[in-house]
């Protein structure tokens, strides 16, 4: 693994969207990235090994963690990966909650415990998962919004686990975020898309730079006093509901 000398972090699914934005930052704040994704990066920086995995084979995915594992100390972690099945109450089969939770909560908990023993290690570590502002509820996203609810789930019960270690754990929960996959999803210009914009106060999409900021933020060695947080990156949308 290259980039010796600089601290390492893994983050997945960072080839595209909010996880290269991630990528991006993070080695810009000075650290070694490994990128666990399905898809190979456009570009690469020579502090960013590409590993190619498919996070829904929990099998690949754990050979692919001891390996990385073994290689040198990563003591932050970012699970970003994640997949979209939309479907009513009506529609949803198992297949599709097994196939969401498979990627979005399985291998999260995978990853943080391959990582764990190196956190521990050296007293020190730091998780973020991005979450969604679905996990507050949105139609045709039973799937989806199940599985990011048990992700705050998750992001809460391990950071009371994992306090005592030095280790931190919280979560971003991001709006509409101007990436390739929502506008695959919702064409600029399409009223549907319009409308999304129109609840939202700010008045536009978020970009992924501004997500990856507070990822790098949560995951600073300065950040040491906060943890079992979901911080909404979503341009207000979120403003007075529930949590």
């Amino acid at each position: 693994m290259s980039g010796v000398g600089r601290e390492a972090a893994l983050v997945t699914g960072g080839s595209q969207g909010i996880g290269r934005a991630v990528v991006d930052r993070l080695i810009a704040d000075g650290l070694h990235v490994v990128n666990f994704d399905l898809v190979e990066p456009t570009v690469t920086d020579r502090h960013e090994t590409f590993v190619q995995v498919d996070l829904s084979d929990e099998s690949a995915l754990r050979a692919a963690l001891a390996h990385t594992a073994a290689g040198r100390p990563v003591t932050r972690l970012v699970n970003n990966a994640g997949i979209v099945r939309p479907a009513t109450i009506d529609l949803v089969t198992a297949g599709d909650i097994q196939a969401v939770m498979a990627v979005n909560l399985s291998a999260a908990i995978a990853c943080v415990q391959a990582l764990l023993p190196a956190m521990r290690a050296e007293r020190f570590g730091r998780i973020v998962n991005i979450s969604s502002r679905t996990a507050l509820g949105k139609a045709q996203r039973i799937a989806y919004a199940s599985s990011k609810s048990a992700v705050h789930g998750l992001t809460r019960t391990l950071a009371l686990e994992l306090a005592s270690d030095g280790i931190t754990v919280n979560a971003i929960g991001p709006g509409p975020i101007a990436t390739a996959l929502f506008e695959r999803v919702n064409p600029p210009g399409a009223p549907a898309t319009q409308r999304i914009l129109e609840t939202v106060p700010v008045r536009r999409l978020g970009l992924p730079e501004e997500v990856a900021h507070h990822v790098a933020s949560m995951l600073d060695v300065r950040a040491g006093f906060t943890t079992g947080q979901v911080l909404y990156v979503c341009g207000g949308m979120t403003v007075g509901l529930a949590p």
